[in-house]
This record gives structure tokens, sequence and C-alpha cells, in this order.
């Protein structure tokens, strides 16, 4: 979802005073409507469990100026307990799909837990964790959102194999090139619970599609 501006950014706009200046011109509904999608978007994208009708009540709560009529510690504990069942829900549901691709026929597993399915094996000397290496992919979670694409960009790219991810450290130093692989990394390989950017929340598995083209000398 690139192409919107990002909902907090939005809201960010709706505060300005040049916005209040504009009031006396009336509601936007388009831009009411892409806001309202890009919230629905984040909802969606972390399963989150809410109430629309009381998403709907804060929001009016905030915009006649009336307090949230909560504690801020009382808001903080909330807060918490929503986030930790998301996380709880997102672990479980990465566990699922570890599970299912791994089942899979011609799946593979390392001792780390990084998964590979081999599409073309390639042929050659693999890659060191020092060389530099020259790759296309595409990334994605689990629930197929694209977060990343060199395919898209038009170019495919560069960089040292010590460089990235440790799932795609490990992969790289077992394909040859020209090989093209299917990755599922859990998040202990990926990003953890820091997550990365706006799409790729904490504790996300991921999976890669990774073509490598060759070392580069």
């Amino acid at each position: 979802m690139k192409q919107f501006l990002l909902a907090s950014t939005v809201l960010g706009l709706l505060a300005s005073p040049l916005y209040a200046a504009d009031e006396a011109q009336g509601p936007d509904k388009e831009a009411s409507y892409i806001i309202g999608y890009q919230i629905g978007t984040n909802i969606a994208h972390d399963k989150a469990p809410v109430d629309l009708d009381e998403i709907k009540r804060g929001m009016q709560t905030a915009m006649d100026g009336k307090e949230l009529g909560m504690e801020p510690e009382q808001v903080q504990a909330v807060m918490t307990a929503f986030s930790q069942r998301i996380n709880d829900a997102k672990v479980k549901v990465s566990q699922a799909f570890l599970a299912d691709f791994a089942k899979q026929e011609g799946v593979k597993k390392t001792d780390s837990g990084l998964l590979y399915l081999v599409i073309e094996p390639g042929k050659g000397e693999s890659p060191k964790a020092t060389d530099k290496v020259k790759v296309n992919y595409r990334g994605t979670l689990t629930n197929g959102t694209e977060f990343d694409s060199s395919y898209k960009r038009g170019e495919p790219a560069e960089f040292p194999v010590n460089g990235v991810i440790k799932g795609w450290t490990e992969a790289l130093q077992l394909m040859k090139p020209g090989a093209k692989w299917k990755l599922v990394i859990p998040s202990d390989l990926a990003y953890g619970p820091r997550g990365a950017g706006q799409m790729i929340g904490p504790d996300e598995t991921l999976v890669f599609e990774v073509e490598l083209l060759e070392v580069v000398k």
C-alpha cells in the first residue's frame, strides 16, 4: 500500500493549522475514505481484535475535544496487554505457517530453523560470507503481502553476503550461481522483535523467492 500516505502522516496533516483554516469548505469525502482505508489496512495486517464501534467512539471523543476518561497508567496497561495479545497471535500464525511449509515435498530445514525449497539448483561455487553477490528477489509476509521486490525495481540488488539478515546470509552460502530458492525465514533469523519499517512488524516470519545471479568479483 505504498501508493497511499501513511495514516500517521495523514492524521498529522489534519492536525495542522492550515487544515483548520480550510474547515469552512466542508469534509473531504475521498480523503476521509483513504484515511479510513489506511487505518483499516494497518489493523488488518496485524489481525488486531478491535471493535469498530469503539474505534469510532474514541475518534469522535477526540474530535469533540473531550478527555479520554482514563488515567495514563490505565491506558498504558490496556495497550501493553493488547500489544502482547497481537504478538502472541502472530507467533502462533507464524509457527503454523512454518510447520505447514516444512511438510511440503522437497523442503529442507537447517539446524538454525531456516526452511528452503530448491526451485533451480544452479552450479559452480557457493559464495562465502565475505563475498559480494548480485541477486533478484521478492519478499512477502506469510499472508502474501509483498514488502520488497528487486523485480519491481527493474534491477538486481548487490550486497555483501554477511551484510543482510541471518537467514539470507545462511542461505546464500548454500546456494550456487544460477540457483533459485524459496526461503521461509523465522523471525529470529530475520528482524526479530524490532521488526523493520512500516510493513514488517515484530516477530514476523518472512518468505522470499531468491535468485543468486552471480558472485561479484
